[in-house]
């Protein structure tokens, strides 16, 4: 076992929220191997990150590093780190983690997260089409979409979602039923794939500039600072 295969494994995290690494992100502070068993600590861009978003990032990079070893996973610096390393560390759940508080689990709440990310993902596919001269129409399929990472992304958050992602796939539907989108749909549907994209990417350099404030050293190691 080693740090670069515990490292590979929580380069699968993601920020729910970004759709993006928790390791690009600079979420990950330390990823240490002794033996059979990793440490993994955690940090986010302010004390006062969303407790279920931060749950969630918790649990599901305890969830890929139990994969290739044993794991210690906890977060850094937070309000209510205490009840979510308890909680992940027990298996508890989110609502057994903060008792009394929550109400219900989070698969609601990731399946929100994935059809921005799908909606956004959209947009980045869209967007290559049209600058290639390619009019996005129903009549598409991602079959017709050239081979990109931005391809590969979307048909994943897809799967994630239970949508249809293979080449027979229509390229436009709505995230929520996995229904086609009509012709008189198509320009308001691409208008909400450009601002979930948009905002999602504002969102992105905001929580990295939040993040290089409360940890300057970040920064510093990356020649920034």
């Amino acid at each position: 076992m080693t740090a670069e295969e515990v490292w590979s494994a929580l380069a699968t995290v993601r920020d729910p929220e970004l759709d993006e690494p928790l390791t690009d992100l600079g979420f990950v502070a330390r990823c240490e191997v002794r033996g059979a068993r990793a440490y993994v600590e955690l940090r986010l861009p302010t004390y006062f990150c969303a407790p279920n978003f931060a749950f969630l990032m918790v649990a599901d990079a305890y969830d890929a590093v139990s994969a290739v070893a044993e794991p210690e996973v906890v977060l850094l610096d937070h309000f209510a780190a205490e009840a979510i390393n308890r909680g992940v560390a027990a298996r508890a759940g989110f609502v057994a983690s903060f008792e009394g508080e929550a109400v219900a689990e989070l698969d609601a709440l990731r399946a929100d997260f994935l059809r921005k990310a799908v909606f956004a993902g959209t947009d980045r596919v869209c967007r290559a089409l049209r600058s290639a001269g390619v009019e996005v129409t129903p009549a598409l399929t991602l079959g017709d979409v050239p081979p990109s990472a931005d391809l590969d992304r979307l048909r994943a958050r897809r799967r994630e979602l239970g949508l249809r992602a293979g080449d027979d796939a229509p390229l436009l539907v709505d995230p929520g039923s996995g229904g086609g989108i009509g012709p008189g749909e198509v320009r308001r549907h691409l208008a909400v794939a450009r601002l979930t994209r948009t905002s999602m990417e504002a969102n992105s350099g905001v929580c990295r500039g939040m993040l290089r404030v409360r940890y300057p050293r970040i920064a510093e190691e990356e020649g920034t600072g």
